[in-house]
């Protein structure tokens, strides 16, 4: 530095030369040093540059400095530049150009030296920004140097010249807001001067045009000067483009390429114009397009296809100017493009697609009614251009888009408006609407389904919306205005185009009469339209003669506005004139009357057009007539008082001698009437004579019906006319005319429906035999629009019998059959000797004989110990209890059961008696001594008589003990469930017998008592049921005894009767549930296996079968065949014979255990078994499997358990429908061959007797399962002939136990089930028959009730009660007083023990109400018509619909009489239509009325037991899932009525099984849902709630995906009401477990790699519930983190749902989701889902809202559209600032992340670079957009980002290494100059000079990112005033301040700062925290 010293002092000698000598000296030791570069060298020239203010010195220095930099190469050009725009900034303003051109210098140099690649990071480090930023003298010269940069750089390239102007370009023109006026005037001269030296070069103009094209976009226009900049700079651009244009044609090189950068040109121009409103401008835009345009087609260039989008943007700017110079200069612009459009056209031929320019037809046509005259014809002649194309695109017949493949465009505002005409045309299937869920303006849950309605429905439905609004003066939003106001043209544009649609014109015409409703502004305009289209469609080559009549319907909708009142008559009168053509005239007329229904105010028009004389003067033209009276008859029912003034017209049209026109009179006639401005009856008086031929017009017949329907009101007033009128109607309703039957049943319904309106009374005064007669034709009837009108008429009659029933009185019952006289006295009869009988007659006995102390005083069996003597009441209770004790030991002594299961079983039953009277009495005594609870009595007294049976039994003889095990079981079966401790004390008792084996008489009994024990155990004693089963199948396996095995085989199939039948008791776990329910099925499998197995080894043809039934079950791992098979060999077949009764047991107890088998849904298996014992039984089954004379006679052996066990099966398939009536008619056909057979046999060995036995009582059960049944009828002399065989067989010289079977025969037939424990409910007396049957050929019902079969019975039961009486017999007597006792017990009990566990209902008493209903009355004669139902075949004489018409008048009617309507409602269900029914369709097939069936019973299951019993077969999950689909809807839709009839426990196991049914089966989940909802509002207990509530997380859970897009599939409309259904359902739930089920945690939505499909329909749930007000937004804002921050693959449904339910939200709660959403992108994982969301909000609060489509990636690329247009609306603005702000944080972040590839802090997901670059580019165009809300530096490197992103395309590698470069030097702190690269570095990390840092006042600050674990992201400076809450972004990351720490130190005396430091979060990671504070804080 010291050898500088004195040359820098000759720099202060105020010489001249001197100093220019002293800079030489300096300058030229600085090339002699070894580091120019150093700290004293560079502190040198700064002294030279300083400190003189001489020109001639300072230039010298600027020459010396450029030399040493350029020439010699001795210092850095980064140095060199410092220096100089450090001087430049100090210096005399007389000296900037010195320095503007020093510096510019240089930047050539480095710009050449670098070979035209020098970049910056940052644009204030751009040489040129840093001189125009310095100071503003320098613009001039400025200009200068940037131009001769050009020029002197141009053979580097062109497009690098442009790049490295690009950010000079930018900032100069972003800075104009910021700074004065001298930067508006610096950039005008820059642009112009460029342009115009471009010019110079046309050859290398292009990158010029797009780099102004990219500059263009930076342009503020804010106001009305920067707007005249912008001009002026596109003024100077297309100048500039026009001349090289022209030179470039001149020549002939790159004319295409030039002609499309013209093209881009334009369409950035038009796209700035439409992207938002402007002051001003728009018409020197469109001149300046419109010079360039006609330049290029005046020098011969062809039209590109791309000019669409420049017909699209001018499209926007036409229907948003309103100023006629505007309009006037678009209209020629666009005439131009059509004109140089169709040139081209011309000569390629016509396209048959629909092109943009036909959306320029409806705003061409509005402006045809400008006052200008100018646009007008400018106008007219661009029509005539567009007619043309409108006509191609009509006769067009290609409705499929050409697939477009390609990168996804950001869209702008002119392209969403084609895009979604594109979506209409072709129909396509994928995308949504936004409209579809912003159209209906309300949040009822029937309008949530508007997705599945076209977009014109739609449309139309919101624009009625809006008018009808704007009418009631009801507020309306900005939005909404803007809508109805700004964009009405725009939707009309597009509904005007779509008119011409093949398909879609009608909606379309619709959807242009709602929009001129909501805007009155479209009137003329749509009146235009009209006019135009109708020209069109009028046209010899347009072929749509449909479309026209609706077209002209437009006109009378414009009429809703008073001022197109004129106009729109105007347009109609013309065709009114008397010589127009009668067609036009006709369509006039009606167009006419609907314009008056509009406005009132065309009415005097009408008028005088429907004047009487009109009916003469076209008397000719009979359309002109019809269709003046079709317009009277609209007046009059629009407007009955206009309709007054129109009376003469009306009386002309009654008094015409055409059908047709009287037929509208009378209609006409009939409304006025309806409003009782006519009086009916002076009218009548008065047309009566004019009425033409009724009886044989059936159009006059229905219109007078119409007419008589109002002469109901005044009836009784007029009794005379009156009863004229309901003869003819009644004529007309019972008319018949087969030829024109379609024709006359409008007339006869019409009719019908008029009948109803009269009193009841009246017609039976006026019509004979009402009653009668309507049933008769109600019989006859088969059209359905006939039977529902007759319906309504007899519900009115049945409502009205109801109305005056007389009280019957209720009389009390005698006997009035002789058997009820014969078994009224029987007991007496039996036992009037006395004493002693009890053991002569033991069957009698169990059933009749009862004990009070008195009759044991008498019989002197008192045995009363002395302790009790003193007591009266012990001693009473002790005499009873020991003479029932006593009377069981006589009669179990006497009672024989010789090894017979059949009497053993029959026995049991008779036991029950016993024991139930011996319980009752000891319960009586009991009360007597004291109060206590009823189950602690029960119990007592059974516990005493259960000692007393085992204390007998283990005493008694084995023939006593048979008996008494069989009583004990039989005690166990009347014992209420809930007797668990005698249960199972007698279940351990008999267990003990059953297992010993020496003891055969203990197991057989022991066995069957178990298994009816079993079946009646309690719910929860899941133990002592699986101990018992267990017992008997290991008995049945090991025991030797062919009886033991029998009887084991019968308790098993007892004890399948409760498996798989009860409902979990309430303090069982599901899982608990299921466990037993396993075990349950696990055991029918052991059992079936067991019985199977054990019946092969007897049966070997039948082996195969019986595996294949074991085969069907689990056995949970139990293997019992090893042990029967090991004992097959041992078996003697031989003594089968004569132990067939084990067998038959064996075979009983497989037909037991059906019911359970078709409860597991083994269906196949019922029917495998049903037809293996049809197969064992001699003439039953033809089709039996043939059987080698080897094993006959061991087929024999299972023919007597066969014929057992044949009528349980019967029965049970009767019930769940898996027979038919022929195969019950062959069997029973078979039963009698077989009896007939045996009988006619004289044999004695015991197979026949037993034989002969089985079959008389199997026949006799058969035809009281049949017949009870009451469905299927038996012909009358099989009946007869079965009695008869009966009779023989117990009156002819056969064994007792032979005779015992004829007398049981007898019985059972009539029902008694003696030996079965089928039918078991209460006998029908024969007083109790509701009707008598009047077939004698067929019997149906029980044949106690029938009185075919009543003399032949009453004979037969007077033959056995003789035998009872006297016999010399004793065996015989006993046998027949056993079977009438067991008869009588049968009939008159009403405890009568079950085994069909499975019927649950409220209450358990019999429930059938007797009703009085008067024998004449209907529901009485219907009601019999019902009962004489025949099935099927040609008896069958009603047609379908009248049976479901007297089903529903019945369900209709209060009171029904007492009939079997069990047996009624079963028989309807089998009903079969007639033979000769031949409607070609009808909705009542067999399938619908059986759903009418159900509806019945549904509606009388409250008052008769039967409909009860009937519905809980068809609910029980086996009968139900073989049901109908529609009969499983129904019932699943009623479950809230089942609700009410069922009991609790019932209602849980239905739920259970429709849960079960709906997992197999989609479609009834819907009606689940519906009826779910019903049982929630049915529901009073919290239990019975939260059991539906668990019903309803499992159907949730079976819910499909909802999908948002408008695919009308038939799946997907399922999909869509299911998912309705559910909502509708959970928003009658409880509140607080309604949140906690669709609660869902981030845990809970991830599911592996993809979404949980369950947590993300909870959250479209919740959105929905919201929706439609349930639960508060607030609950969905709670999710907002997991529904925002996640994988946009399967969320998106949710987001729609989400944006959706904020429709109906304030306005307020937008903005704030708005703002969340973009926030958390700044930090989301996913941004692409977050900005998705942003896309679907923005998109449906945006003006544009109804032209948008909803689709994944069009939200995204319409965020440039949406998101300025929704901040533009001053409701949004507040948060603009805010919103772009986070924008653009997460902009940057994206740009990091995909160009940059910098490191960020919050990372994001891999999954999103597949569409990262299009993000990026979409979010980039947004912040463009909204750039006026960013500070200036942002803009700028806004303006840089899309640079960097053009050149991250196209040289991506190169971009990559260089940046890597970039960022290790920047790290450096050295400035070592290594390479020419790293030297340009420098410039970029250069400490800020002080004016720079005094300027920025910023603080440093220690900043400590606080997430655990701590991190230091080191001193950042930041300004001084930062608060918490603030945010900071540091390194491209956005953070949160959570503190503000400042320390300061003590330092003499006085404390100073000394550190500041901030903890910061990052922002993701600080809300957070707040949203867990907030939970804390609620719970």
């Amino acid at each position: 530095m010291d050898k500088y010293t004195p040359l820098l002092e000759k720099l202060r000698v105020p010489q001249p030369s001197l100093q220019k000598f002293a800079v030489t000296s300096i300058f030229t030791k600085l090339r002699s040093s070894p580091d120019p570069n150093s700290e004293p060298n560079r502190h040198v020239i700064t002294q030279c540059l300083h400190h003189s203010q001489s020109p001639s010195v300072l230039d010298q220095t600027v020459r010396e400095l450029c030399r040493l930099i350029a020439i010699d190469s001795k210092m850095d050009l980064s140095t060199g530049l410092l220096e100089l725009h450090s001087a430049l900034e100090g210096s005399d303003p007389k000296l900037v150009p010195l320095f503007v051109k020093a510096l510019g210098f240089l930047i050539r140099f480095g710009f050449k030296r670098n070979k035209g690649v020098w970049n910056f990071c940052l644009t204030e480090n751009h040489p040129f920004v840093k001189i125009l930023s310095s100071r503003n003298e320098v613009h001039s010269e400025l200009l200068q140097q940037v131009l001769l940069f050009i020029v002197e750089n141009k053979e580097l390239g062109m497009e690098k010249v442009c790049e490295f102007l690009r950010p000079f370009v930018n900032f100069s023109i972003l800075r104009i807001p910021f700074s004065d006026t001298w930067s508006s005037m610096f950039v005008r001269h820059l642009i112009s001067s460029m342009a115009s030296l471009y010019c110079t070069y046309p050859n290398q103009a292009i990158p010029f045009f797009k780099l102004f094209m990219c500059s263009l976009k930076c342009f503020p226009r804010t106001n009305l000067e920067e707007i005249n900049n912008f001009v002026y700079t596109v003024e100077c651009v297309v100048d500039a483009y026009i001349v090289a244009l022209r030179h470039i044609v001149g020549t002939g090189l790159e004319v295409l390429q030039f002609q499309a950068c013209g093209l881009e040109l334009a369409l950035t121009v038009l796209s700035l114009c439409t992207s938002r409103k402007h002051l001003s401008g728009n018409e020197r835009m469109v001149e300046l397009l419109k010079h360039l345009f006609t330049t290029q087609k005046d020098i011969g260039l062809q039209y590109m296809p791309q000019l669409s989008s420049a017909t699209l943007s001018l499209l926007i700017l036409l229907t948003e100017s309103e100023l006629e110079h505007e309009q006037l200069s678009i209209l020629k612009l666009l005439v131009l493009l059509l004109q140089w459009k169709n040139e081209k056209r011309n000569q390629g031929g016509a396209v048959c697609k629909p092109s943009e320019e036909l959306l320029l037809a409806f705003p061409v046509i509005s402006l045809m009614s400008s006052p200008s005259r100018s646009v007008k014809e400018i106008a007219t002649g661009l029509l005539v251009m567009l007619e043309k194309t409108l006509v191609q695109s009509l006769t067009a017949q290609n409705l499929k888009q050409a697939t477009q493949e390609g990168d996804q465009s950001i869209n702008t505002p002119e392209s969403f408006v084609f895009r979604l005409l594109q979506h209409l045309w072709y129909q396509e299937p994928s995308g949504a609407l936004f409209i579809s869920f912003t159209s209906s303006g309300t949040s009822d849950i029937k309008e949530m389904g508007n997705g599945l309605k076209s977009w014109t429905s739609q449309l139309g439905q919101y624009c009625l919306w809006m008018a009808d609004k704007r009418k009631s003066s009801q507020p309306i939003s900005r939005s909404q205005e803007f809508y109805s106001n700004e964009i009405s043209l725009l939707l009309a544009a597009v509904s005007g185009v779509l008119v011409m649609h093949p398909i879609l014109g009608t909606a379309a015409i619709d959807c242009l009469a709602a929009i001129g409703t909501m805007d009155p502004k479209l009137g003329v305009p749509l009146l235009l339209a009209v006019l135009f289209y109708n020209n069109i469609f009028t046209r010899c080559d347009v072929v749509r003669p449909n479309i026209l009549p609706k077209l002209l319907g437009i006109l009378p909708s414009l009429a809703s506005q008073s001022v197109m009142i004129p106009l729109v008559v105007q347009s109609i009168l013309p065709m009114l004139q008397k010589n127009a053509k009668p067609v036009l005239y006709a369509t006039a007329t009606r167009l006419l009357c609907q314009t008056w229904e509009r406005n009132d105010r065309a009415f005097g028009s009408l008028q005088g057009v429907l004047l009487p004389k009109g009916f003469t003067d076209f008397k000719s033209d009979r359309n002109i007539c019809i269709s003046m009276a079709a317009s009277i008859r609209d007046v009059c029912r629009k407007n009955p008082d206009r309709g007054v003034d129109l009376i003469l017209s009306v009386s002309a049209c009654i008094e015409s001698k055409d059908s047709i026109i009287q037929a509208l009179g009378f209609q006409s006639l009939a409304h006025l009437c309806e409003a009782d401005v006519i009086d009916f009856y002076t009218a009548w008086s008065v047309i009566a004579k004019h009425l033409l031929d009724y009886s044989s017009d059936p159009i006059i017949a229905h219109s007078v019906c119409l007419l008589l329907k109002w002469g109901a009101m005044d009836a009784e007033a007029y009794p005379e006319p009156a009863r004229i009128v309901l003869k003819i109607l009644w004529e007309v309703a019972c008319s018949i005319h087969p030829e024109h039957e379609l024709q006359w049943a409008k007339a006869r319904t019409s009719a019908y429906e008029a009948l109803t309106q009269y009193e009841v009374p009246q017609m039976e005064n006026d019509i004979f035999d009402l009653k009668a007669r309507s049933i008769e034709f109600l019989c006859s009837e088969t059209n359905l629009d006939v039977l529902r009108a007759m319906e309504g008429l007899c519900i009115k009659i049945i409502a009205y019998e109801h109305i005056t029933r007389r009280r019957f009185v209720k009389e009390r019952k005698v006997p009035e059959n002789k058997i009820e006289k014969l078994l009224n006295v029987f007991p007496q009869v039996i036992f009037s000797k006395g004493k002693g009988k009890a053991g002569g007659l033991p069957g009698a006995a169990l059933l009749c004989l009862s004990f009070t102390p008195k009759d044991v005083n008498k019989q002197g069996t008192s045995s009363v110990s002395k302790s009790h003597s003193s007591n009266p009441l012990l001693r009473g209770s002790q005499d009873v209890h020991i003479g029932y004790k006593n009377a069981m030991v006589e009669i179990a002594a006497s009672l024989q059961l010789s090894r017979n299961i059949f009497l053993a079983i029959f026995s049991f039953q008779s036991w029950e008696s016993f024991v139930r009277r011996w319980l009752r009495a000891n319960i009586t005594n009991l009360d007597a001594k004291a109060s206590s609870v009823v189950l602690d009595k029960t119990s007592k007294a059974a516990n005493n008589i259960l000692e007393s049976m085992i204390k007998m039994a283990e005493e008694s003889l084995p023939r006593s003990a048979e008996n008494i095990a069989l009583a004990i079981g039989a005690l166990c079966m009347v014992l209420p469930p809930s007797a668990h401790t005698i249960k199972s004390s007698a279940s351990k008792f008999l267990l003990g017998w059953l297992f010993q084996h020496e003891h055969e008489y203990r197991q057989w009994s022991a066995a069957i008592s178990l298994g009816l024990i079993s079946s009646s155990l309690h719910v929860t004693d899941h133990k002592q049921k699986i101990e018992n089963i267990t017992g008997l199948i290991e008995v049945l396996s090991s025991s030797r005894s062919t009886l033991v095995k029998g009887s084991c085989g019968v308790g098993l199939g007892f004890s399948c009767q409760d498996l798989l039948t009860r409902v979990e008791a309430s303090n069982i776990s599901n899982l608990d549930n299921q466990t037993y329910k396993v075990r349950e099925t696990e055991l029918l499998g052991r059992i079936v296996k067991t019985i199977s197995l054990a019946i092969g080894q007897i049966s070997p043809s039948s082996f195969d079968i019986l595996e294949s039934l074991s085969s069907e079950f689990p056995t949970g791992g139990y293997n019992e065949e090893k042990d029967l098979d090991s004992k097959s060999s041992d078996e003697n077949y031989d003594d089968l014979e004569n132990d067939v009764w084990g067998v038959a047991g064996l075979v009983l107890g497989l037909a037991c255990s059906i019911s359970a088998i078709y409860r597991a849904g083994a269906q196949k298996t019922v029917l495998k078994i049903k037809t293996l014992i049809i197969s064992w039984i001699p003439h039953i089954n033809s089709a039996a499997q043939h059987i080698g004379s080897g094993s006959e006679r061991l087929e024999k052996v299972l023919s007597v358990g066969s014929c057992l066990a044949l009528p349980t099966i019967v029965a049970f398939c009767q019930r769940v429908e898996l027979v038919n009536a022929n195969e019950l008619e062959n069997l029973v056909i078979g039963y009698k061959e077989l009896i007939s057979e045996l009988l006619s046999v004289n044999k004695s060995g015991d197979l026949h007797k037993n034989l002969l036995m089985s079959s008389c009582i199997g026949a006799g059960s058969l035809l009281a399962c049949i017949l009870n049944e009451g469905v299927h009828p038996l012909k009358t002399e099989y009946v007869n002939s079965l009695l008869e065989l009966f009779r023989k067989c117990y009156c002819g010289p056969h064994p007792p136990i032979n005779q015992l079977g004829g007398m049981l025969g007898v019985v059972n037939a009539i029902g008694s089930t003696a030996g079965s424990f089928i039918n078991v409910r209460p006998l029908t007396s024969p007083a109790n028959t509701g009707c008598e049957q009047k077939e004698q050929h067929y019997v149906l019902g029980p044949l106690l009730t029938n009185s075919v079969c009543q003399q032949q019975l009453t004979s037969l039961m007077q033959e056995i009660f003789l035998i009872a009486q006297n016999s010399g017999d004793h065996q015989l007597q006993h046998y027949a007083a056993w079977a009438i006792s067991f008869f009588r017990y049968r009939l008159w009990s009403t405890e009568l023990p079950s085994l069909d566990k499975n019927i649950q209902t409220e209450g358990s008493s019999t429930k059938s109400v007797s009703q009085g209903v008067s024998e004449d009355s209907l529901v009485m004669k219907l009601s019999l018509l019902l009962a004489n139902l025949k099935l099927s075949g040609k008896d069958s004489s009603l047609h379908t619909g009248t049976v479901a018409v007297i089903l529903r008048c019945l369900s209709r009617a209060p009171r029904l009489p007492t009939l079997e309507w069990g047996q009624i409602i079963r028989r309807c269900m089998r009903y079969q239509p007639p033979v000769n029914e031949s409607l070609p369709c009808t909705p009542y097939n067999n399938e619908g009325l059986r759903e009418e069936c159900i509806k019945f019973s549904l509606a009388h299951a409250g008052q008769f037991d039967p409909l009860l019993t009937f519905l809980d077969e068809l609910a029980d999950l086996p009968r139900l899932s073989s049901l109908e689909l529609n009969l499983q809807e129904y019932l699943f839709s009623n479950l809230g009525v089942l609700a009410k009839l069922f009991s609790g426990s019932r209602l849980k196991k239905l739920l259970d099984d429709v849960t079960m049914q709906v997992y197999s089966e989609q479609l009834l989940r819907k009606s689940c849902w519906m009826g779910l909802c019903q049982c929630l509002e049915a529901s009073n207990t919290l239990d019975c709630i939260k059991h539906i509530e668990k019903c309803m997380e499992v159907l949730f859970c079976l819910l499909p995906r909802k999908q948002s897009s408008a695919s009308k599939g038939v799946d997907n409309m399922n999909s869509i009401d299911e998912w309705y259904e559910a909502v509708n359902c959970l928003r009658k739930g409880r509140g607080d477990w309604l949140l906690n089920f669709i609660s869902v945690s981030y845990v809970d939505l991830k599911q592996g790699d993809s979404l949980s499909c369950e947590a993300l329909n909870k959250l479209q749930a919740r959105a929905m519930l919201v929706r439609i007000g349930s639960i508060p937004l607030t609950e969905l804002a709670k999710l907002r983190t997991q529904i925002l921050n996640c994988e946009s693959q399967g969320i998106w449904d949710v987001h729609v749902e989400v944006v959706a339910a904020l429709q109906q939200a304030d306005r307020s709660l937008k903005r704030q989701w708005l703002l969340d959403a973009v926030e958390i992108s700044c930090v989301s994982r996913y941004p692409s889902t977050v900005l998705q969301f942003v896309g679907i909000l923005s998109g449906s609060c945006c003006k544009y809202m109804p032209l948008l489509t909803l689709d994944h990636s069009t939200v995204l690329s319409d965020l440039p559209l949406t998101i300025p247009l929704l901040l533009s609306d001053p409701s949004w603005e507040t948060v603009a600032e805010s919103f772009v702000s986070y924008l653009w944080t997460s902009t940057e972040r994206i740009f990091n992340w995909t160009v940059v590839k910098s490191p960020i802090l919050q990372p994001i997901d891999s999954s999103e670079l597949e569409r990262a670059d299009f993000l990026l580019r979409v979010m980039h165009h947004t912040c463009i957009c909204l750039k006026d809300h960013l500070p200036l530096e942002k803009q700028i490197m806004l303006a840089n980002m899309e640079a960097e992103m053009a050149l991250m395309v196209s040289n991506l590698g190169a971009y990559y290494h260089q940046k890597t470069t970039t960022t290790t030097t920047t790290t450096t702190t050295t400035t070592t100059t290594t390479t020419s690269t790293q030297s340009q570095q420098q410039v970029i990390c250069r400490k800020k000079d002080r004016k720079e840092r005094d300027n920025n006042n910023n603080y440093p600050y220690k900043v400590i990112e606080i997430t655990p674990p701590p991190r230091n992201l080191g001193v950042r400076c930041f300004p001084p005033n930062l608060q918490c809450g603030e945010s900071v972004t540091i390194e491209g990351q956005a953070y949160t301040i959570s503190a503000v720490t400042h320390r300061y130190k003590l330092r003499k005396g006085k404390y100073e700062p000394n550190e500041k430091r901030l903890d910061v979060l990052s922002t993701g990671r600080y809300f957070v925290n707040l949203y867990l504070e907030t939970l804390l804080e609620q719970s």
